[in-house]
């Protein structure tokens, strides 16, 4: 079974968490502390979905979307950007993209379900915002 979709259901509850009263200068996919944020969500789920022996801290997840948007909202964003940017399945795709690309860099191979255990073991031990979002 695939855990794709599910990867791809993570992110998109990630970006909709954001969404509040939202408007700014810059189009809310360059603002690069939500998008980061997102990703990490996104990475850390990965991780958690595919390695059997580590577990996403949900609580955690859910604080740290919150705080995504809450910054959000001080930049000032529209109702109508957020609703845009949570259904623009463009910006999904590129997401889940970057996302990948980053656990493919640090070592993460496609179904090897020990190279994602390594590899969060390694950001839970650094305590990077990934390993933060993992135990």
């Amino acid at each position: 079974m695939t855990k794709t979709p599910a990867f791809i259901a993570a992110l998109t509850v990630a970006t909709v968490a954001l969404a509040g009263n939202l408007s700014a200068q810059t189009a809310l996919k360059d603002e690069i502390r939500v998008r980061d944020g997102i990703v990490h969500v996104g990475m850390a789920y990965e991780i958690s979905e595919k390695c059997s022996s580590i577990r996403a801290r949900t609580f955690r997840g859910i604080s740290f979307l919150q705080e995504l948007k809450n910054y959000a909202l001080e930049q000032g964003y529209s109702e109508a950007e957020v609703e845009a940017y949570v259904k623009d399945k463009e910006e999904e795709r590129r997401l889940i993209g970057i996302a990948r690309t980053q656990l493919a860099r640090l070592g993460v191979v496609e179904g090897d379900e020990a190279s994602y255990c390594a590899v969060g073991r390694d950001q839970i031990e650094r305590n990077t915002r990934v390993g933060w979002l993992l135990r």
